[in-house]
């Protein structure tokens, strides 16, 4: 049994060492194709003249080529890149605006009912006000009224004059030049009067001074005093002064003062 077991040893063994030469046999000649095809490249990325690349080998004409596209795709990129974030950077600010703007509406729509009512309130406030503003016919009416309150507190009247209509851009302002004569209380129950005229009027470059006794005719067609005037107007002995004023009264434009004012625009336009 011994004989025939050693006489095959040998054979095996020699297997195994013509399997193991020709394993280092193919990765020398593996070795030896790359070290070939190294060399053969870096040969020829050697001694490129950058000023002539039409004679370069094939191999860096081709690197070349593809760093070039690589170039080109990076900077077509960024191109785009940079377009699309400035419009994405657009559309964000939009979104932001377009959400302000649906939460404001949002709260006019949950507070429509209030703001309907906020409406009606104003409209009857602007109604109230327009008609506490006199007209072009209450004028005179107007007048009567300042006179009697005047009157009814004793003072006496030296000048009661209007003035020139001021025309603004909705409304046109009516000055009345007074000049009356009184005590001070007097004169302060007067104001007070005016100031609760259904119509709107208001007392404006208030001034007060002592009186100055000059010659004037009374109701009669005597001479007599200013002061004399105001005591038998009913003012109180004492002294007395005189106040001058500008009252405004305010009017809304009719319809030729309107068209007047807006040809006037068209005009200066």
């Amino acid at each position: 049994m011994n004989g025939p077991l050693n006489s095959q040893a040998p054979q095996v063994n020699s297997a195994t060492q013509a399997t193991q030469a020709l394993h280092w046999t193919q990765m020398d000649v593996g070795e030896l194709l790359r070290e070939m095809a190294g060399a053969k490249w870096a040969g020829q990325l050697k001694g490129l003249d950058p000023q002539k690349p039409q004679e370069w080998p094939a191999l860096p004409r081709y690197l070349l080529l593809v760093a070039v596209g690589l170039g080109v795709l990076a900077l077509l990129w960024w191109v785009w890149l940079s377009t699309t974030y400035s419009a994405y950077q657009a559309e964000v600010l939009r979104e932001s605006q377009l959400r302000a703007e649906f939460q404001s509406k949002q709260n006019q729509a949950v507070n429509l009912d209030s703001l309907k009512l906020q409406r009606e309130q104003v409209f009857q406030y602007v109604t109230q006000l327009e008609q506490q503003l006199p007209s072009t016919s209450d004028m005179g009416m107007l007048l009567a009224d300042i006179n009697q309150a005047g009157q009814s507190r004793s003072l006496q009247f030296e000048l009661l004059r209007p003035g020139q209509v001021a025309l603004r851009d909705y409304h046109a302002e009516l000055p009345i030049e007074l000049k009356v004569i009184g005590r001070f209380h007097n004169m302060g129950f007067f104001a007070s009067d005016v100031a609760q005229f259904s119509r709107i009027v208001t007392l404006n470059n208030l001034s007060i001074s002592t009186a100055k006794d000059t010659q004037a005719k009374d109701t009669q067609g005597k001479d007599a005093t200013i002061k004399d005037q105001a005591l038998a107007a009913g003012a109180d002995k004492g002294v007395l002064l005189t106040m001058e004023a500008t009252a405004k009264t305010f009017r809304y434009l009719d319809a030729q003062e309107l068209m007047a004012q807006s040809l006037s625009k068209a005009g200066k336009k």
